[in-house]
């Protein structure tokens, strides 16, 4: 895998614990084993553009006010959704 940040080759898919602001600004939640990508040349850690647009929409999706401070990336991504899809992203 090349890392997005030096291009080197030793990227590897890990997971790790992240910190995401809710849409609507009202708290930052914890997301434990959330799937990223560490690089063993630079020691960046990153999420996919992917991980970041289903956490993104799945947070668009989900009422919020039901979620606690820490959760696991599974507990947060079975959530149950309000809409089935993110209407109002129109990148497709």
């Amino acid at each position: 895998m090349i890392c997005q940040w030096c291009e080197s080759d030793t990227a590897r898919e890990t997971s790790s614990k992240v910190y995401w602001e809710l849409p609507d600004g009202t708290k930052v939640i914890e997301i434990q084993d959330t799937p990223t990508i560490h690089c063993l040349e630079c020691g960046m850690t990153y999420q996919t553009d992917q991980t970041v647009k289903e956490i993104e929409d799945q947070l668009f999706l989900i009422d919020c006010s039901k979620l606690e401070r820490s959760m696991t990336y599974e507990t947060l991504m079975t959530a149950p959704r309000l809409l089935k899809r993110n209407y109002f992203d129109f990148s497709k």
